[in-house]
């Protein structure tokens, strides 16, 4: 017997589907080739993928009860039983960083006939593409856009237990057709063919790399978190779903350990780490946090999840960097706390750079003391979340006390690794000369309010250097320059890895770092 089918109509999209009974809206939204945001997966436990029902309400129930009334409703956990009418809303363009700097030496192509090339950075949440003169290595068109993957998860945990559950497919042929569907726009953008494009690099986290490839992350998911495979690989472009020169070829920079991938190699030739004298600490605080102490004669590397709070994956009104997200929090002359929002009109969320400074100034001004705890008593109001304290910034948009101790989480996380980052390489805090910051997230924060809050040492303050999009331009120069790629591989080869899982210490430091007033000027 044929099972009962009904269909799914996303008006504002223009496409419809038809589904089995029991199907999900959100699982019918990316059958429909839509890309919702769902950070958790559609395990119903972030409440991000909001959909507004526009008809056929009645032919839906909800996981776990009966529908509630509110405007927007969870799309995992609406469960269709006939023809149904949903929209997804719109936040506006997303503000994803493209720009970077290399401190790398570089050397200039001649003159001959033109060919292009093509660098991306396959970021967790955020894709970029860069399109170059295959002569001149000058650039000649940028392209950006959310990762589609974002639909199976917000992180790299929650993509690869999904890869675990459904298989690889999915999410390889999601980010292949992005990534292709880019080089077209950056081809488009610069007047030339595809045809014309011989040569692609890529850089990306371990999991990144290997669902762009079709490995499988199973062993990224549990100890000791080996990846399927590091090295750098070379291949053909159509193998990898790019529609290119014939014999074009794709450069995949290689991984260091599970967590600590292509991307983070990609930043080390940005900065110049062969020949860097400096003791250097590089972060790059993305939806994964990782960070390399030393210099061109000894290094250490480590990852931490750091990035999920930052991104707004498990922050209440949480947001990426788009229209009507709060951006920076401050406060004004009269004393009295402001904000500003991305696109200037009425505040609909937080993004990362917002809420790191909220917390600082919430901290600065006594509202929230150094245990993370809202005080009742404090120089601010304070309203009511699910019955316990919350700083509102206007009527609707709080940040609850779930929020800061996610904060606080993903603090202590990147604290406690820069200390045994310090303690593998037998150095104080002190004696760290530079501290690069890469990465959206890095570009746009305060460093003063990530030192205020001990997400940086803040003996370091005056050290901090943001570099932008540093894995963007490493995968640029290993595209431009054969000794850049090969030197990909030397680096990845001799940067030490410390797996803080497994350093009986961490969880000690970790718990210490917790404190807002925990910082060792050492």
């Amino acid at each position: 017997m044929d099972e009962q089918r009904y269909c799914v109509t996303f008006p504002e999209d223009a496409v419809s589907i038809s589904v089995t009974a029991g199907t999900t809206v959100l699982a019918a939204a990316i059958a429909a080739g839509l890309k919702p945001d769902a950070p958790c997966g559609g395990r119903g436990t972030c409440g991000k993928c909001l959909v507004r029902i526009t008809a056929g309400r009645d032919h839906l129930t909800m996981a776990g009860g009966p529908v509630p009334g509110d405007e927007l409703l969870p799309a995992c956990q609406l469960l269709v039983g006939g023809d149904v009418s949903a929209v997804f809303p719109h936040h506006g363009e997303n503000r994803i960083l493209t720009g970077g700097i290399s401190m790398a030496d570089t050397t200039a192509a001649g003159d001959g006939e033109f060919f292009a090339m093509a660098a991306f950075d396959v970021g967790t949440t955020s894709l970029v593409g860069y399109l170059l003169d295959g002569r001149t290595g000058g650039q000649l068109a940028v392209d950006s856009r959310l990762n589609p993957q974002t639909q199976f998860g917000a992180d790299v945990v929650a993509r690869g237990s999904y890869a675990m559950e459904h298989g690889v497919e999915p999410l390889t042929t999601a980010i292949r057709e992005a990534l292709d569907e880019m080089l077209g726009n950056l081809c488009h953008a610069a007047k030339c063919r595809r045809e014309d494009v011989r040569l692609i690099s890529a850089v990306g986290n371990t999991c990144m790399h290997h669902l762009l490839l079709g490995y499988s992350p199973a062993p990224l998911m549990v100890a000791p978190y080996m990846p399927q495979h590091r090295a750098a690989e070379v291949r053909p472009g159509k193998d990898l779903g790019f529609h290119m020169a014939p014999d074009g070829r794709v450069r995949i920079l290689p991984c260091i350990a599970g967590f600590v991938g292509a991307d983070t190699v990609g930043c080390l030739l940005a900065c110049g780490w062969d020949h860097r004298d400096p003791l250097t600490l590089m972060i790059d605080i993305g939806t994964n946090g990782e960070m390399v102490l030393g210099n061109r004669r000894r290094s250490v590397t480590c990852s931490t999840a750091a990035g999920p709070a930052f991104e707004g994956a498990k922050i209440r009104f949480g947001m990426r960097g788009a229209d009507g997200a709060i951006d920076h929090v401050f406060t004004g002359d009269d004393g009295a706390i402001h904000y500003s929002v991305v696109g200037g009109g009425e505040a609909q969320g937080i993004c990362g750079s917002g809420l790191l400074d909220a917390v600082a100034v919430l901290l600065e001004l006594g509202v929230v003391d150094e245990t993370g705890r809202f005080d009742p008593d404090g120089p601010a109001a304070l309203g009511l979340a699910d019955g316990k304290p919350a700083y509102y910034f206007n009527d609707t948009v709080c940040l609850t006390q779930s929020d800061i101790r996610e904060v606080q989480l993903a603090k202590a996380a990147i604290a406690a690794g820069i200390r045994l980052l310090c303690d593998r390489l037998g150095i104080a805090v002190r004696d760290i000369e530079q501290v690069l910051i890469a990465g959206a997230f890095g570009n746009y924060m305060s460093p003063d309010s990530a030192c205020a809050i001990g997400l940086l040492p803040k003996i370091l303050r005056e050290k901090i250097i943001p570099v932008g999009n540093a894995a963007g331009e490493g995968a640029k120069l290993a595209v431009r320059e054969d000794f850049q790629f090969e030197l990909a591989s030397r680096l990845a080869g001799e940067v030490e890895f410390l797996e803080l899982a497994n350093d009986p210490r961490f969880q000690d430091i970790f718990v210490d770092e917790l404190s807002f007033d925990s910082d060792e000027e050492d």
